[in-house]
């Protein structure tokens, strides 16, 4: 997961760390010159009372030398020797902050987050004494809390115990979950995961297939459902999705069944005709949550559908799929800081068990090195 973002964020410490071992590096030649120009200098003093002496001493001088060669090519050991701490100025990071930023760009980062997360980059580092022993472990540390500054931001909804809570408080009523979003993101799999989640769980679900723009949704819900011995709701191919949604409420009402899950036709977050479409469900099943469902290989144009989804219906929560597909993970990012819309769910594969819960602490984990 997020290999290409942990990959840029991993160069930028690189570099500069390199940068760092490079003028510690020198500092140390600069040091053993002027140290053996001090030497040469005893030497030639010695060199008048004593040829013999000044063999024997120069002969010391080259062994002097070659050690502190020896010393300068291993820079770690030199760097404790002479700096135990490295403060980062501005003008040392300017560029490669610069080119970390375009590289966030190029991880699906949106460009307006990118320049925040750059900003708060530098915030975090100009001024920072580091130790010169572990420059790439520190400037890591300074990653992970911008990090964790915006990723900590999503207030993580668990379905399972949404069901369970929203049940206590009314017996009688079903809670009703609306999922919706592009075509193609992976919505009639994503349903049948969280169908197969709430059934581990002990608790019973109706699915309402929704989706009457597509003959072969309808279907592929429908083979979900008896693979996973849950009831579903269904009608004809162009009929009313509002009526479907409708109809499997009532049928779970009648059936003391916990959850309805409601699927919807893909559609794009330009199309105004289906998005009204979208707002009838909307105002006819009342649903509890709004779950949008995208791909996170989308790329930039996934937190523009985000944005519209959200204004036109109102988002409660955000599963993103097909993480298992070389995700740069830009998206994650992107998403939590410009919308209050908490990610919920990862999609990583086919399989019903293939949903992983959101955690930030895990993401982190997973884009520094």
């Amino acid at each position: 997961m997020f290999e290409s973002l942990k990959k840029k964020l991993s160069d930028f410490v690189g570099s500069f760390k390199k940068k760092e071992e490079g003028e510690i590096k020198e500092s140390s030649i600069e040091k053993s010159k002027e140290e053996t120009v001090e030497k040469k200098g005893e030497e030639s003093k010695e060199e008048k009372v004593e040829k013999k002496e000044e063999v024997v001493k120069k002969k010391a001088e080259e062994e002097e030398v070659q050690k502190i060669k020896a010393d300068i090519t291993a820079t770690t050991k030199i760097k404790g020797l002479l700096f135990k701490k490295v403060k980062i100025k501005e003008e040392d990071i300017d560029d490669m902050l610069e080119q970390l930023k375009l590289s966030l760009i190029e991880a699906d980062v949106n460009y307006d987050v990118a320049e925040k997360f750059i900003e708060k980059l530098r915030g975090l580092l100009v001024g920072r004494e580091v130790d010169s022993k572990n420059i790439e472990k520190e400037i890591n540390a300074v990653i992970r809390e911008a990090l964790l500054q915006t990723l900590s931001k999503s207030s993580n909804i668990d379905i399972v115990s949404f069901v369970k809570e929203k049940r206590g408080i009314d017996a009688n009523e079903p809670v009703k979950i609306l999922f919706l979003g592009p075509n193609g993101a992976g919505k009639t799999t994503t349903i049948a995961k969280i169908a197969k989640m709430l059934k581990d769980a002990g608790l019973s679900c109706v699915l309402s297939a929704s989706d009457t723009f597509r003959a072969a949704a309808i279907e592929q819900l429908a083979m979900h459902a008896e693979k996973l011995g849950v009831p579903i709701i269904k009608g004809t191919y162009g009929a009313d999705p509002a009526s479907i949604a409708f109809d499997a409420i009532a049928y779970s009402r009648a059936h003391h069944i916990d959850a309805v899950l409601i699927d919807t036709a893909g559609r794009q977050e330009t199309n105004k005709s289906l998005l009204e479409e979208m707002k009838k469900i909307v105002r006819v099943a009342k649903p509890d949550l709004k779950i949008f469902v995208g791909e996170s290989i989308a790329g930039n144009a996934l937190l523009e559908q985000v944005k519209e989804f959200n204004e036109a219906i109102g988002l409660n929560g955000i599963i993103l799929t097909k993480l298992d597909c070389d995700a740069k993970g830009g998206n994650t990012l992107s998403i939590l800081s410009e919308t209050d819309i908490p990610i919920i769910y990862f999609g990583t594969g086919e399989s019903y068990e293939k949903l992983v819960k959101y955690n930030p602490n895990e993401i982190i984990e997973n884009i520094v090195s």
